[in-house]
């Protein structure tokens, strides 16, 4: 991964961190994710993607979330910023799994 993409990465995990979560999603289920468990898993792997190496189990743990993120959000109705939210989420695992298929920096 370019230094581009991690700067990328890391402007988006500011966003995310910055944004509040939408409130439509709390105990919200959607094809069988947690909306809440969904996102705080992305953002923990996106963080110690940041901050130390990645290991396979992280990016497989990752690639997982990744795919549910994928598959919920073509049903997310766009209530309080929730599709630009899930969005970013995808995104940043995205980065993030290329971070870590990087290797160590």
């Amino acid at each position: 991964m370019n230094e581009l993409e991690r700067d990328r990465l890391s402007r988006l995990w500011e966003e995310h961190v910055r944004t509040p979560f939408p409130p439509n999603m709390r105990r919200r289920e959607i094809e069988g994710e947690d909306m809440v468990h969904l996102d705080a898993s992305i953002a923990g792997g996106v963080s110690s993607s940041l901050s130390e190496p990645f290991d396979e189990k992280r990016r497989d743990a990752l690639l997982s979330c990744l795919a549910a993120v994928e598959k919920v959000l073509p049903l997310i109705n766009d209530e309080c910023g929730a599709i630009e939210h899930y969005e970013r989420l995808c995104e940043m695992a995205a980065l993030a799994v290329e971070i870590g298929n990087a290797g160590p920096r």
